[in-house]
């Protein structure tokens, strides 16, 4: 048996804070994803394998860039994508 997940935030937090897994829908059906491209080389390249996926099953998809890997996402952007999005995938690559 493992222990339990522990996800630390990138954004330098000095101390982990506990959060719990988001609820994950049953099914995609009728949802609209949103796939967050961080700006890192290729990750534009996995993103849309995940675009082609999801689209070939019918769900709908909206794309977003940040502006830059070394930043959070500007807030503006993270509430249009709360507002147009009901999950998002976050592309990170190398």
């Amino acid at each position: 048996m493992s222990g339990p997940t522990v996800l630390l935030d990138p954004t330098a937090e000095l101390a982990p804070i506990a959060r719990a897994l988001a609820a994950r829908p049953p099914a995609l059906d009728g949802l609209t994803v949103g796939l967050l491209d961080i700006s890192k080389a290729r990750g534009d390249v996995f993103l849309d394998r995940v675009d082609e996926l999801l689209c070939g099953r019918g769900v709908a998809v909206r794309r977003y860039r940040k502006p830059t890997f070394t930043r959070p996402a500007p807030t503006a952007l993270a509430q249009r994508i709360v507002a147009e999005c009901d999950l998002v995938v976050e592309g990170l690559a190398d």
